[in-house]
């Protein structure tokens, strides 16, 4: 993901890099990752937050509309933008 975002943006001359290319490669593979752990962890947190939720409403719970709600106010609180 990181490579063809760079390859882009050097084929349209939109940036200038101050450190090596695979400097900034490195640390843009980083943020990235760093972020799809964040994702992840945000994940398992709607899920525990789910299973509480559905011990205590047992047959009125829905989970495939409940997930991407809590997650999306979950994000929001965060500062996490999906």
């Amino acid at each position: 993901m990181a490579v063809a975002i760079f390859t882009r943006l050097k084929e349209q001359k939109v940036v200038e890099f101050k450190s090596t290319e695979s400097e900034v490669l490195e640390r843009a593979v980083q943020l990235i990752q760093a972020d799809f752990q964040r994702e992840l962890e945000l994940d398992r947190e709607v899920n525990r937050m789910m299973d509480d939720l559905e011990r205590e409403n047992s047959g009125e719970f829905q989970r495939y509309k409940m997930f991407p709600l809590l997650k999306r106010r979950l994000a929001k609180e965060k500062g996490i933008i999906l």
